[in-house]
């Protein structure tokens, strides 16, 4: 089935104490939704207790920008107030507030919804830095995203770069969990849920933005942690998706094993690379020997905070 041009579209972006960066991307936002052949507009939810970005968006009004405040603290609070915020519109696309759509990505997503009729669409991200990165971190490609050809299925996506067809998603019955909203992997449950419910997702690769990576996340320490990050999500996840005792007591083994493989073999390569003097080798063992932590960290029950508030 392919679907008619008549789907209403919401844009929304989430924004967290970071005023000046939502003012910069508003804009463009705008722009994008005069681009297509559909009725659409932008969404901010401001997870800012002290909402921060009320000013910056009610000047925007009158471009059919939409300001909702959402205190609850946690990804997760406010990716599900933007899918109750959304109404009877029939898409809603997400984009983060430090990111950059190319000219034509609202396009691009939307023509391969209505030739597919997928229950998602993923498009790609790729980082832009506010300074030159160290070298190590260049080699360990801590930032390198996957490329897919369009129209590719997946099993898994980010919300950073996400078009959702909201029949198809109230149909399952899907929101965001508020329980991962102050750890990360909120995005994870909820795409995998989509597959595991019958849904479709697919890939968008001409459908790009453009991450703008601050200089405080270009440090060993935080790309690490990152991977960690990543690791304990993807453990956490797969657990609360096995359903009964004995399914999860198999996962919980196969994620220990899983991550275990990780950390040997990160080892291993960092090893090689001290030996062998090669700085890739070295970055990209201890980034898989991080996810491999990460993975077994979360196969024990621990949960790491990647969103914790003071």
């Amino acid at each position: 089935m392919v679907k008619s041009g008549n789907d209403s579209l919401v844009i929304a972006v989430l924004t967290y104490c970071r005023p000046d960066r939502i003012a910069s991307v508003l804009p463009l936002l705008v722009r994008q939704c005069h681009s297509i052949p559909a009725p659409a507009t932008v969404l901010v939810i401001d997870n800012d207790p002290e909402a921060s970005a009320k000013l910056v968006v009610h000047g925007l009004a009158s471009e059919g920008v939409r300001y909702v405040h959402e205190p609850v603290p946690g990804i997760a609070a406010a990716r599900s107030r933007a899918l109750a915020e959304a109404g009877d519109a029939h898409l809603l696309v997400f984009i983060d507030d430090d990111e950059v759509p190319s000219d034509e990505w609202l396009l691009h997503l939307l023509k391969l919804y209505r030739r597919t009729s997928a229950a998602a669409v993923v498009g790609p991200v790729i980082s832009e830095y506010a300074c030159v990165p160290d070298p190590w971190i260049t080699a360990g490609e801590f930032f390198r995203r996957r490329r897919m050809p369009t129209g590719t299925p997946v099993t898994v996506a980010a919300t950073n770069n996400l078009l959702l067809d909201l029949e198809q998603i109230r149909a399952m019955n899907l929101d965001f969990d508020r329980r991962f909203g102050l750890l990360g992997g909120e995005d994870t449950l909820f795409t995998r849920q989509i597959v595991e419910r019958g849904g479709t997702m697919v890939w968008c690769d001409e459908a790009i933005v453009m991450d703008q990576v601050p200089e405080d996340r270009l440090t060993r320490e935080w790309v690490l942690r990152r991977a960690f990050s990543s690791g304990n999500s993807w453990s956490r996840v797969s657990l609360e998706l096995a359903s009964g005792k004995p399914a999860r007591r198999r996962q919980r083994v196969r994620l220990l094993a899983s991550g275990g493989v990780r950390i040997a073999g990160g080892l291993a390569k960092s090893t090689a690379g001290i030996l062998g003097m090669s700085v890739a080798r070295r970055a990209k063992g201890l980034r898989t020997m991080a996810r491999g932590a990460g993975m077994t960290s979360g196969a024990f029950g621990y949960a790491y905070r990647e969103y914790h508030r003071p």
